[in-house]
């Protein structure tokens, strides 16, 4: 019944995302993030359901009357650069076959993160995705918040399995990027009990991340509710939940969790964390070998071609750090891009806080803005001890960055701000620079 269900709505959305494409934006993500097929117990666990979607919605969009034109702002030049650099790193990868087929991978996620810029193009388009990344990767904050109260947080939070999210690293970091989402929608909401509900939903997904038992996740989230206060309106309703979480949600786990999170002080003697230091080493190693391009994509896989590096990585399958995978990956250049990329959306959100702070009809963009960054903090934390540089989710943030610019830019082209205009009036007096003496007609 369930594949019945997924089939219908992969096969039912075809329609309706080639009358309007950018509902297909919205079906793709739901699908990439909640994963819903992967609940499935027959055939729709392999459907190729985001494959299906993100196909359509770009046929859709080339053969529609929506715009063509992507925004080329300084952030999304630096997002083309990278993925062109990606494909030269990928000609002169050290396992040609396994870089090409994560080449791939990585270009369908941008692929979809490029036209999300032309087509999430107003207000309550860009809300529509939020919530539906929010509703997404929430479900697993609430179920796996209610599954810890009622285990006493004795086991671990999962995600979906053969997703993106699967392992309790890769899901904890996405419900700390999720959480200032919630916040954001939270600050929009009208209704007291919608209000009130996603409340309700920010403890339980903070539950949730503890339940993971990630201490890449304790970092990231203690940084990223730092951060979050500081962004907040309302500081003392922020600081009484973070109270709230560390004074009673925290005793309320087991010793067992206690002494996982103590081992970030006894790194040394955690052979997990050993692994860890040894990718990075190799990673280091081999991109002042090949300074320009590293080794390409799943560069870690040609670990036995350097025992110049004096590095075991028999036992070792990933990188375990966004930076340094970027590093040994697309070597020096790639991890500027990279770096240039994060940097390039917090600034770019800054300027829409600055730009909207005297514009009462655009305090939804200055929210938005503010709770995106705290998103990107958090990631950024998180990605020091997990690699997930190419994660759809981060891509996706970035591009709502983009498209939040230029909604804000056309409210002032449209409307100009009260300065603006009475600058616009001064110049059009009589005796000021800029007046024209009216013509006489005829």
């Amino acid at each position: 019944m369930r594949d019945l269900l997924i089939a219908l709505i992969v096969f039912g959305s075809v329609p309706v995302t080639l009358l309007r494409p950018h509902i297909g934006i919205l079906v793709w993500s739901w699908f990439s993030y909640m994963n819903p097929h992967r609940f499935a117990w027959g055939f729709a666990q392999n459907l190729h359901v985001t494959m299906i979607v993100g196909a359509t919605t770009i046929l859709a969009w080339l053969i529609s009357k929506e715009s063509k034109r992507i925004p080329m702002t300084p952030l999304t030049v630096l997002m083309f650069i990278f993925l062109a650099w990606t494909g030269i790193t990928t000609l002169f990868a050290l396992i040609p076959p396994s870089a090409s087929e994560k080449l791939v991978i990585v270009s369908k996620i941008f692929a979809i993160t490029i036209i999300t810029l032309p087509l999430i193009n107003s207000r309550e388009r860009i809300n529509a995705l939020v919530w539906v990344i929010v509703l997404s990767i929430g479900f697993f904050g609430i179920k796996g918040g209610l599954f810890t109260l009622a285990t006493g947080g004795n086991y671990r939070v999962w995600g979906p399995p053969n997703s993106f999210i699967a392992g309790n690293n890769e899901l904890a970091m996405a419900m700390i990027m999720v959480l200032p989402l919630m916040r954001y929608l939270q600050l929009q909401a009208r209704a007291r009990w919608l209000r009130l509900g996603l409340m309700a939903a920010m403890l339980l997904t903070i539950a949730a991340i503890v339940s993971t038992y990630s201490r890449g996740a304790l970092l990231a989230g203690a940084a990223m509710l730092f951060v979050l206060w500081i962004k907040s309106r309302r500081r003392t309703m922020v600081a009484a939940m973070i109270v709230a979480v560390v004074l009673v949600g925290l005793p309320f786990m087991p010793q067992k969790w206690f002494d996982r999170m103590q081992t970030i002080e006894t790194y040394k003697q955690d052979a997990s964390a050993q692994g860890r230091l040894k990718m990075w080493t190799f990673a280091f190693c081999l991109a002042r070998r090949y300074p320009i391009t590293s080794g390409g994509f799943n560069s870690q896989e040609a670990f036995y071609l350097y025992p110049a590096c004096r590095v075991d990585l028999s036992a070792v399958k990933a990188y375990h750090s966004n930076y340094f995978e970027v590093l040994g990956e697309q070597g020096f250049i790639g991890l500027f891009l990279y770096l240039a990329i994060g940097l390039a959306a917090l600034l770019t959100a800054s300027q829409i806080i600055r730009r909207t702070r005297d514009r009462p009809e655009l305090a939804w963009a200055r929210d938005l803005a503010a709770m995106l960054q705290v998103s990107l903090i958090g990631y950024a934390v998180g990605g020091m001890f997990l690699n997930k540089a190419y994660f759809d989710l981060y891509w996706h943030l970035v591009a709502i960055i983009v498209v939040t610019c230029g909604v804000v830019a056309k409210a002032f082209a449209e409307s100009p701000a009260t300065g603006d205009r009475r600058a616009a009036t001064a110049s059009s007096a009589p005796g000021q620079p800029g007046y024209h003496r009216p013509q006489p007609s005829g």
